[in-house]
């Protein structure tokens, strides 16, 4: 995006704010010119648009900053104004004009961040961590005031602002569910799957028999549906936390084999024949060159068991659990209606899932430093 096009955007987003003294806020029962009959929300208007036309008038990351500090401040009044039982599930045109403008200013400031080509390593790494924040805010600025100016009903859609009141007040019950499905369920049946999926790659590369017989169920397994797996391992396993781990281990498990296999398989000819040269053992030749190898395609699987790890313990809790956990209470709660209850437990799971992936992220960088991939 050149300098034109990011200037054009803040004037036009300026013009959204200043369309919004000549069109209603509400749908009905106050005058056309709202905003002139609120000093406090029409003198920050003339300082909103100010502030995009200063943005207009820069280039380069200043003006990136100052479009922030004008859609901030943007998004801040349109919060307010949603204070007014007038506005709130009741929003005219010239409301939406303003989130039109808040909407505009954040794109182009987004677009423009990604755009720019820092060469010192910190700053790039700063705007790196900035972009997925400020488009993560701004997704969940729509969704607040789209919910409230619209008066959607809690029961089909509940706001961010409510979503999160309701976590905070549930922290004891949010906290017992956490334990009970991720370090009970996930993080058992994940050691156990991933571990076993390892071993059982690396008799499959020993001995070849075993490779050529185990992958093909292997691909019949990991087609099986989870939710005619979890009743069976429910009955097998009981109502408690060991029937979710033997999921997680079943879901987890073949991941690891297929990837593990083709990672241990991956080593060069050359390198065989140097180990062989060596006279190297299978135990030494492993440790020290097909391992090695592996280690990529190994963490490969293990990012990708992290997610499905937490899915595959989740949905197994709908088909039998005690009176705890996260599939239990958004299945309890969504039966009775309590939607913010639900979003609460999928925020729950969402930043258990994000963290999980992270540290396998990070274990991979520390350990693979030396791969291509984590160098380029």
């Amino acid at each position: 995006m050149n300098r034109r096009q990011i200037r054009l955007g803040f004037i036009m987003s300026a013009v959204c704010v200043l369309i919004t003294l000549m069109l209603p806020l509400p749908l009905a029962g106050v005058p056309v010119a709202a905003l002139m009959a609120r000093p406090p929300t029409f003198l920050l208007t003339g300082v909103i648009v100010l502030v995009f036309g200063l943005a207009a008038g820069l280039r380069g990351l200043p003006a990136i900053v100052i479009g922030l500090i004008g859609a901030g401040v943007t998004a801040d009044m349109t919060l307010m104004l949603l204070r007014d039982p007038l506005i709130a599930g009741d929003a005219a045109s010239g409301f939406w004009m303003v989130v039109v403008g808040v909407w505009l200013a954040s794109w182009i400031c987004v677009v423009a961040l990604a755009g720019l080509k820092p060469r010192d390593s910190s700053f790039r790494k700063a705007v790196d961590l900035a972009i997925p924040l400020l488009f993560g805010a701004a997704v969940f600025y729509l969704w607040e005031v789209v919910v409230r100016g619209a008066g959607v009903p809690p029961v089909l859609l509940p706001s961010p602002s409510a979503a999160a009141a309701r976590f905070m007040a549930s922290l004891p019950m949010l906290g017992a569910d956490f334990v009970q499905t991720f370090i009970r369920g996930v993080l058992i049946g994940y050691a156990i799957g991933c571990s076993s999926g390892l071993l059982v790659a690396i008799l499959a590369h020993r001995f070849e028999f075993l490779g050529r017989g185990l992958l093909p169920l292997g691909n019949f397994f990991s087609a099986l549906p989870l939710v005619g797996v979890a009743p069976i391992m429910v009955m097998w396993f009981g109502f408690d936390w060991p029937s979710k781990a033997a999921v997680v281990a079943l879901v987890t498990f073949f991941p690891m084999l297929v990837n593990a296999l083709a990672g241990l398989q991956a080593a060069g000819d050359i390198e065989r024949d140097l180990m062989r040269s060596y006279g190297a053992s299978y135990a030494q030749t492993l440790i020290k060159l097909y391992l090695p190898a592996a280690l990529p395609f190994i963490f490969n699987a293990l990012k990708i068991n992290a997610t499905l790890a937490l899915i595959g313990a989740i949905v197994a809790e709908f088909f039998g659990t005690p009176t705890q956990g996260i599939g239990f209470r958004i299945s309890t709660e969504a039966g009775r209606m309590a939607l913010d209850m639900v979003w609460a437990e999928i925020a729950l799971a969402a930043i258990a899932g994000m963290a999980f992936y992270g540290l396998v992220a990070l274990a991979e960088r520390a350990t693979t430093f030396w791969h291509p991939s984590m160098r380029a």
